[in-house]
């Protein structure tokens, strides 16, 4: 079913939706012979649901990130919305999936969305409202589902790749009032919301945003040493919490 232009531009300019479909199911449980066949015989891997999830949603909220791999190499949009405004790299912090993360970021997941509301159907509008009042997920960015979880590497890994410590969500609260006072995970906030980013770490966020996935393929192709590329690339591990202080 073709959708209209309000609906297109909330549904990312994807254009199509169906009820759940087979690579739903195949993503959801983890079936990746299963879902490399559904798209080598053209299933599309931005089909959406009623409710704007995506077989990538699926793959990210339960932490296959064997399945997530092959619909980003087939071309699923790595930053597209639920109706409750999550992408699905808000899904994988959620589910504690560091691995779904790190390729989500690898393939230029924004750490940083819009967080204001998205153009939708009367309908849509009163799906978003509900979920409102009712749930605290509602325009959370990928940092407070990592800190919700308290899972400090995670949380190291979107610092990195420029994620703001100090954003909002629709309830006024910042990553780190998820956490427990003392725990590793409020430690780690604490340090980044007390230091600034290092040099380094700025140098390869502005990498990021200027080049995104083409990063590491344009570095390679300079004159340069291969100190200063491994300086502007993100090939070491982030700070341990064993250093901060």
């Amino acid at each position: 079913m073709e959708v209209t232009a309000a609906r297109r531009s909330f549904l990312c300019d994807i254009g199509f939706w169906a009820d759940r479909t087979a690579l739903h199911e195949a993503a959801s449980h983890g079936r990746t012979l299963q879902l490399k066949q559904l798209i080598e015989n053209g299933a599309s891997v931005n089909m959406v649901t009623v409710d704007n999830i995506t077989p990538l949603h699926e793959a990210c909220i339960q932490a296959h990130p064997n399945c997530a791999r092959l619909l980003l190499e087939a071309g699923a949009q790595v930053d597209v919305r639920t109706i409750h405004g999550s992408t699905p790299l808000c899904n994988a912090c959620a589910a504690g999936s560091l691995e779904c993360a790190k390729l989500l970021l690898d393939y230029g997941a924004k750490v940083n969305p819009s967080l204001t509301a998205l153009t939708a159907s009367p309908l849509h509008e009163a799906c978003i409202q509900g979920a409102n009042v009712n749930s605290v997920k509602f325009h959370e960015m990928a940092l407070h589902h990592a800190a919700r979880v308290g899972m400090v590497e995670m949380i190291e890994l979107l610092v990195e790749f420029g994620a703001n410590v100090y954003a909002s969500d629709n309830l006024g609260r910042k990553p780190i009032d998820y956490t427990t006072p003392a725990s590793p995970s409020y430690t780690c906030l604490r340090f980044y919301e007390s230091n600034p980013l290092s040099l380094q770490q700025l140098c390869r966020i502005a990498v990021r945003r200027m080049l995104g996935t083409r990063a590491s393929e344009v570095l390679s192709q300079l004159n340069i040493s291969h100190r200063i590329n491994s300086y502007l690339q993100y090939c070491d591990r982030p700070i341990s919490l064993q250093t901060y202080t």
